[in-house]
Protein backbone atom coordinates (compact mmCIF):
# COMPACT_ATOMS: atom_id res chain seq x y z
CA UNK A 1 0.00 0.00 0.00
CA UNK A 2 2.80 2.44 0.89
CA UNK A 3 4.50 1.67 -2.40
CA UNK A 4 1.48 2.98 -4.33
CA UNK A 5 1.35 6.27 -2.42
CA UNK A 6 4.29 7.97 -4.24
CA UNK A 7 2.84 6.94 -7.60
CA UNK A 8 -0.58 8.31 -6.63
CA UNK A 9 0.92 11.61 -5.43
CA UNK A 10 2.97 11.85 -8.64
CA UNK A 11 -0.13 11.35 -10.81
CA UNK A 12 -2.07 13.92 -8.76
CA UNK A 13 0.73 16.50 -9.02
CA UNK A 14 1.12 15.79 -12.73
CA UNK A 15 -2.58 16.55 -13.20
CA UNK A 16 -2.23 19.89 -11.39
CA UNK A 17 0.89 20.82 -13.33
CA UNK A 18 -0.85 20.13 -16.65
CA UNK A 19 -3.81 22.30 -15.70
CA UNK A 20 -1.42 25.00 -14.45
CA UNK A 21 -0.21 25.43 -18.03
CA UNK A 22 -3.56 27.01 -18.85
CA UNK A 23 -4.29 30.51 -17.64
CA UNK A 24 -7.10 29.58 -15.25
CA UNK A 25 -6.66 25.84 -14.76
CA UNK A 26 -9.61 23.76 -13.61
CA UNK A 27 -11.78 26.81 -13.02
CA UNK A 28 -11.55 27.68 -16.72
CA UNK A 29 -12.76 24.20 -17.69
CA UNK A 30 -15.86 24.43 -15.48
CA UNK A 31 -16.65 27.98 -16.57
CA UNK A 32 -16.52 26.89 -20.20
CA UNK A 33 -18.82 24.00 -19.38
CA UNK A 34 -21.44 26.40 -17.97
CA UNK A 35 -21.46 28.34 -21.21
CA UNK A 36 -22.10 25.35 -23.47
CA UNK A 37 -25.49 24.99 -25.15
CA UNK A 38 -27.09 22.19 -27.10
CA UNK A 39 -29.07 23.53 -30.07
CA UNK A 40 -31.60 21.18 -31.66
CA UNK A 41 -33.68 21.97 -34.74
CA UNK A 42 -36.25 20.00 -36.65
CA UNK A 43 -39.77 19.71 -38.01
CA UNK A 44 -42.74 18.70 -35.89
CA UNK A 45 -46.08 17.05 -36.42
CA UNK A 46 -48.91 17.58 -34.00
CA UNK A 47 -52.56 16.99 -33.31
CA UNK A 48 -54.57 19.73 -31.65
CA UNK A 49 -57.82 18.71 -29.95
CA UNK A 50 -60.40 21.14 -28.74
CA UNK A 51 -63.82 21.46 -30.21
CA UNK A 52 -62.22 20.29 -33.46
CA UNK A 53 -59.41 17.83 -34.22
CA UNK A 54 -56.78 19.74 -36.21
CA UNK A 55 -53.44 18.48 -37.62
CA UNK A 56 -50.44 20.80 -37.27
CA UNK A 57 -47.07 20.94 -39.03
CA UNK A 58 -44.09 23.20 -38.44
CA UNK A 59 -40.51 23.59 -37.22
CA UNK A 60 -38.99 24.08 -33.79
CA UNK A 61 -35.59 25.15 -32.46
CA UNK A 62 -34.53 24.36 -28.88
CA UNK A 63 -31.63 25.78 -26.83
CA UNK A 64 -30.62 23.77 -23.74
CA UNK A 65 -27.85 24.52 -21.25
CA UNK A 66 -25.42 21.64 -20.80
CA UNK A 67 -25.35 21.06 -17.03
CA UNK A 68 -26.42 18.39 -14.58
CA UNK A 69 -28.62 20.42 -12.23
CA UNK A 70 -31.59 22.40 -13.52
CA UNK A 71 -30.74 22.92 -17.20
CA UNK A 72 -32.92 25.62 -18.74
CA UNK A 73 -34.47 24.94 -22.13
CA UNK A 74 -35.84 27.64 -24.43
CA UNK A 75 -37.60 26.96 -27.72
CA UNK A 76 -39.18 28.85 -30.59
CA UNK A 77 -41.54 27.35 -33.12
CA UNK A 78 -43.62 28.28 -36.11
CA UNK A 79 -46.17 26.26 -37.99
CA UNK A 80 -49.59 25.98 -39.49
CA UNK A 81 -52.75 23.98 -38.91
CA UNK A 82 -55.80 23.32 -41.04
CA UNK A 83 -59.33 22.40 -40.03
CA UNK A 84 -60.14 20.19 -43.03
CA UNK A 85 -63.85 19.87 -42.33
CA UNK A 86 -64.56 23.62 -42.08
CA UNK A 87 -61.71 25.04 -44.18
CA UNK A 88 -60.06 27.17 -41.47
CA UNK A 89 -56.32 27.76 -41.84
CA UNK A 90 -54.20 28.83 -38.90
CA UNK A 91 -50.64 30.02 -38.41
CA UNK A 92 -48.86 29.95 -35.05
CA UNK A 93 -45.56 31.44 -33.89
CA UNK A 94 -44.57 30.71 -30.34
CA UNK A 95 -42.05 30.40 -27.56
CA UNK A 96 -41.79 28.18 -24.48
CA UNK A 97 -39.26 27.54 -21.73
CA UNK A 98 -38.59 24.85 -19.15
CA UNK A 99 -36.64 25.47 -15.94
CA UNK A 100 -35.46 21.91 -15.17
CA UNK A 101 -35.38 18.39 -16.58
CA UNK A 102 -38.72 17.13 -15.30
CA UNK A 103 -40.94 20.15 -15.05
CA UNK A 104 -43.68 22.05 -16.78
CA UNK A 105 -43.16 24.18 -19.85
CA UNK A 106 -44.50 27.74 -19.92
CA UNK A 107 -45.01 29.75 -23.06
CA UNK A 108 -47.23 31.52 -25.49
CA UNK A 109 -48.27 31.61 -29.14
CA UNK A 110 -49.23 34.38 -31.50
CA UNK A 111 -51.89 33.07 -33.84
CA UNK A 112 -53.68 33.97 -37.04
CA UNK A 113 -56.84 32.20 -38.23
CA UNK A 114 -58.66 32.62 -41.54
CA UNK A 115 -61.52 30.98 -43.41
CA UNK A 116 -60.35 32.79 -46.58
CA UNK A 117 -63.14 35.37 -46.21
CA UNK A 118 -62.55 36.66 -42.67
CA UNK A 119 -59.51 36.66 -40.41
CA UNK A 120 -58.82 36.72 -36.70
CA UNK A 121 -55.58 37.27 -34.78
CA UNK A 122 -54.75 36.63 -31.17
CA UNK A 123 -52.50 34.98 -28.64
CA UNK A 124 -52.58 31.83 -26.56
CA UNK A 125 -50.81 31.28 -23.23
CA UNK A 126 -49.79 27.61 -22.99
CA UNK A 127 -48.77 25.23 -20.23
CA UNK A 128 -47.25 21.88 -21.05
CA UNK A 129 -45.14 18.87 -20.22
CA UNK A 130 -42.24 17.68 -22.37
CA UNK A 131 -40.82 14.17 -22.25
CA UNK A 132 -38.18 13.17 -24.81
CA UNK A 133 -39.40 14.48 -28.15
CA UNK A 134 -43.10 14.53 -27.18
CA UNK A 135 -44.61 17.77 -25.93
CA UNK A 136 -48.14 17.90 -24.51
CA UNK A 137 -49.52 21.44 -24.25
CA UNK A 138 -52.80 22.99 -23.25
CA UNK A 139 -53.94 26.57 -23.67
CA UNK A 140 -56.64 29.04 -24.59
CA UNK A 141 -56.81 31.16 -27.76
CA UNK A 142 -57.78 34.77 -27.12
CA UNK A 143 -58.88 35.85 -30.60
CA UNK A 144 -60.27 39.14 -31.93
CA UNK A 145 -64.00 39.30 -32.53
CA UNK A 146 -65.43 38.49 -35.94
CA UNK A 147 -68.76 39.16 -37.65
CA UNK A 148 -69.11 35.46 -38.47
CA UNK A 149 -68.61 32.36 -36.38
CA UNK A 150 -65.19 30.74 -36.81
CA UNK A 151 -64.87 27.00 -36.57
CA UNK A 152 -61.64 27.09 -34.59
CA UNK A 153 -60.49 25.83 -31.21
CA UNK A 154 -60.53 28.24 -28.29
CA UNK A 155 -59.56 25.88 -25.45
CA UNK A 156 -57.19 23.20 -26.75
CA UNK A 157 -54.71 20.44 -25.95
CA UNK A 158 -52.04 19.45 -28.43
CA UNK A 159 -49.55 16.61 -28.61
CA UNK A 160 -46.45 17.49 -30.61
CA UNK A 161 -43.61 15.24 -31.77
CA UNK A 162 -40.38 16.97 -32.83
CA UNK A 163 -38.12 15.15 -35.28
CA UNK A 164 -34.64 16.47 -34.44
CA UNK A 165 -32.52 16.44 -37.59
CA UNK A 166 -29.85 18.97 -36.60
CA UNK A 167 -27.98 18.92 -33.30
CA UNK A 168 -25.10 21.29 -32.47
CA UNK A 169 -23.04 21.90 -29.35
CA UNK A 170 -22.17 25.59 -29.11
CA UNK A 171 -19.79 27.39 -26.79
CA UNK A 172 -19.97 31.06 -25.92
Amino acid sequence: MWRKLPVSVLILLLGFSISAQESNGFRSFFEQRKKMKMVRTGPYISLQQGRYLVPEFGAERQWTQVKLKDPHTHAAHMGFNYNIRYGVLGYDVGYWFKTNRIGLTYGGNLCFRTDFSYSRVGFAPVLGFKLWQFHLQTGFHFLTRSAVKFETNTYFASLRFVIVNDRDLKRK
